[in-house]
């Protein structure tokens, strides 16, 4: 993270609660998403805590806009915001970045296309106006 920078975390009670804070949270301020991260807690809860990161001021204008939104839909658990955080702070935003990779739901349908066809497989849709090939047929008997 830039010198000057600052982490904001929001904790809610599900997913939906999640999403409506990290929408209010980077439509209020120029901040970027760093992580997401998913915990099954007492009583099987989802508890999901989204990092922001930016400039101290847009972090705490977004954690407010966050929390306030996110309270409309469900329930905050927690926020805080943590300006200039020490330099080990920045290697849990690096680990929340690293996890942050993409993942098949996330891919353009085009994309997943492309990588059945390079896999030799063949999409929903391709498969499903086909009749089922010889070999699954032998299988179903």
């Amino acid at each position: 993270m830039k010198t000057g920078g600052a982490l904001g975390l929001m904790e809610t009670v599900g997913l939906t609660t999640a999403a409506a804070a990290l929408d209010a949270a980077i439509k209020a301020a120029e901040v970027q998403c760093v992580g997401v991260e998913k915990v099954i807690g007492v009583d099987k809860i989802i508890s999901v805590t989204v990092s922001i990161v930016g400039d101290v001021a847009a972090v705490q204008a977004a954690v407010d806009a966050g929390v306030m939104a996110a309270s409309a839909v469900g329930k905050v658990v927690s926020s805080h915001v943590i300006p200039r955080p020490h330099s080990d702070v920045d290697k849990l935003i690096e680990m929340f970045r690293k996890d942050k990779g993409e993942s098949p739901q996330e891919k353009a349908p085009e994309e997943l296309d492309e990588a059945a066809a390079d896999s030799g497989l063949k999409s929903e849709t391709e498969t499903s106006s086909e009749e089922p090939s010889e070999d699954l047929r032998a299988r179903r008997a």
